[in-house]
């Protein structure tokens, strides 16, 4: 397990320039989106920076959902800077940029390929120093700030792949609940799918003895091991809060009264989701499962890549850009139904527990039906959260489903850790039971 250092509390974010102060840097990067350069969690953090005197420059550049091409146009701002530090202010797609432009400006002469995960790159451990890397999520569900992954569209393939090493993660998380916020509803719903998806994969994933072989070297152990006793139980947890709070998180009901009940400050670290009366427990959870690289991630991730990467003119409501986008919890939740349908014969009695946990009434379900009663659950789960109805909502056909598979197969990361493997005809059979949801 490689523990992360993370730091969370509201207005957490007003102590990054003494964090940098102390950590020496003189000349530090500040990465973050357009639309968050305009938000007051970059302000806070600017306000920071200069109060505690830290020269810095802002890259705002950043791609929502980055590719090959935005991630090299930040490696080759961080090159040029010769930056001693990092903060990364906004959701997955800042952090994972800001953790590739941190690895590829200490490695100059590294080919982009070099740390890209196999078979798409050569998947090389790292093994150059990184410089200090601070993220400050803006979002809570990809967890970015306290995982060893960068993921990005590979656009020669049109596919998602990533860079995967315990070298990359965040040198420290500033997870400050006041920057929830600032999310539209659908932006908190899509997070929130990915947390969903985390906490059932990892629960129903292949457990971690069982699998092989083992690496040769400790530096090429996978950072995602699989289920195992530590995981399962923020899984369950992250699984509980989701049930309990998602909906009314993206709802926003009640908040000012609940704002009233619990002063944002008396929060307590969010690995204990302590504050669940206000509008702050969604954050904790993105930490709940990765924080120790214990996610066990498999069909739904493994799916998601070419879902996201083979998007035609789909655009996602309350995301403002310019190009077309699935959301990266989108992209997960809607092949959850299947999937979960397909592996529930490894271990039926976890799928039925977490059917349970999301609201489902188990009381006479058979073993044999743990899969349906689950995809029956989050069926319902999604639709009272007004999701698209799978992916033909999204512009996807039957006649796209090859281009999906060839998609998912390179994604071995994530995919060899599902109870149950598949085959081409398998993930054909998935895709086309997730065109329609309802």
């Amino acid at each position: 397990m490689a523990v992360s250092n993370i730091r969370y509390g509201a207005g957490v974010t007003k102590e990054v320039g003494m964090d940098l102060q102390n950590m020496g840097a003189k000349n530090v990067c500040l990465m973050t989106d357009k639309n968050l350069s305009q938000l007051p969690p970059v302000q806070v953090v600017m306000n920071s920076l200069v109060k505690n005197g830290i020269n810095f420059k802002v890259y705002d550049n950043v791609r929502v959902e980055p590719t090959d091409t935005s991630f090299m146009e930040a490696i080759e701002f961080a090159k040029k800077g010769a930056f001693d530090a990092y903060v990364a202010v906004g959701g997955g797609s800042t952090i994972d940029t800001c953790k590739a432009a941190n690895l590829y400006s200490s490695s100059p002469r590294s080919e982009f390929l070099d740390y890209v995960n196999a078979p798409i790159g050569k998947g090389k451990p790292v093994s150059v120093p990184l410089k200090p890397l601070i993220a400050v999520p803006t979002t809570s569900g990809t967890g970015s700030e306290t995982t060893g992954v960068a993921i990005f569209d590979y656009e020669q393939l049109k596919v998602k792949t990533g860079i995967a090493s315990r070298a990359i993660k965040p040198t420290l998380g500033l997870i400050d609940p006041l920057h929830t916020l600032h999310m539209p509803d659908r932006v908190v719903a899509n997070s929130g799918f990915d947390v969903l998806c985390h906490a059932l994969e990892s629960y129903t994933a292949l457990p971690y003895h069982l699998r092989s072989p083992c690496p040769s070297n400790p530096i090429s152990r996978p950072a995602y091991q699989g289920s195992n006793p530590i995981s399962d139980i923020w899984a369950v947890h992250a699984l509980q809060i989701v049930a309990k709070y998602l909906k009314r998180y993206v709802t926003q009901q009640g908040i000012e009264t609940e704002q009233k009940k619990c002063d944002p400050p008396s929060c307590k670290m969010c690995l204990v989701l302590e504050c669940p009366e206000w509008d702050c427990p969604l954050e904790a959870w993105s930490v709940d499962i990765e924080e120790c690289h214990w996610k066990g991630q498999e069909g739904c991730h493994g799916m998601s890549y070419p879902i996201s990467g083979l998007v035609k003119t789909y655009k996602a409501k309350d995301y403002n850009v310019d190009h077309p986008l699935v959301p990266h919890g989108l992209s997960v939740v809607l092949t959850s139904p299947a999937v979960f349908t397909f592996t529930a014969e490894m271990f039926p009695e976890r799928h039925l527990e977490t059917a349970k946990i999301l609201g489902a009434d188990i009381r006479t379900a058979r073993t044999q039906d743990a899969g349906l009663v689950l995809a029956d659950t989050l069926r319902k789960f999604l639709f009272e959260l007004n999701v698209d109805d799978g992916l033909a909502a999204l512009g996807y056909s039957t006649a796209d489903i090859p281009a999906l598979v060839r998609g998912t197969l390179p994604q071995e990361r994530v995919t060899k850790l599902a109870p149950r493997p598949q085959s081409e005809e398998d993930l054909s059979a998935l895709f086309e039971a997730s065109m329609k949801l309802y």
